[in-house]
């Protein structure tokens, strides 16, 4: 009688112990959105249509990392391509439209409005315009993967 109340004593034990352990196993992290770039875009929306390429950052005033690449996509504008800053207190209706949840947002699309590539979030001057440059004439980025 003796190891029977022993037994279920170390039982009771075990199954305490192992209530415990699982309170204190971490919950899973909640999922995180994932943000995307438009993959087509209506270029009447947006200004320079008559250049073959054009250049939009999805932006916001109060966001410090859209001035910087509103900054390096300018560099980029020419007869070829035009360079648009949608900022969003200027541009909500756009934002809205292309359900662009998250800026900084970079796109180069093409005459049709077909986006050839993108950025969500910062990147680098070089990669941006290496992205435009494959975009425009593939096969002249050592890269040309960027911005896909």
């Amino acid at each position: 009688m003796q190891q029977v109340l022993v037994a279920a004593a170390v039982l009771v034990v075990a199954l305490a112990i192992g209530a415990v352990l699982r309170r204190r196993a971490g919950v899973d992290a909640p999922t995180q959105p994932v943000f995307t770039a438009p993959s087509q875009i209506d270029r009447s929306d947006f200004a320079g249509t008559d250049s073959p390429w054009l250049v939009a950052v999805f932006s916001s005033a109060s966001c410090t990392a859209c001035a910087d690449v509103v900054r390096k996509a300018q560099v980029l504008a020419s007869a070829e391509v035009a360079v648009v800053d949608v900022e969003y207190a200027a541009a909500a209706a756009l934002h809205r439209k292309y359900h662009v949840d998250a800026v900084p947002i970079a796109i180069v699309a093409d005459r049709s409005g077909v986006v050839r590539a993108s950025f969500v979030g910062p990147m680098s001057a070089t990669d941006l315009w290496a992205a435009v440059a494959e975009a425009r004439h593939p096969g002249s980025s050592p890269e040309p993967d960027l911005g896909h």
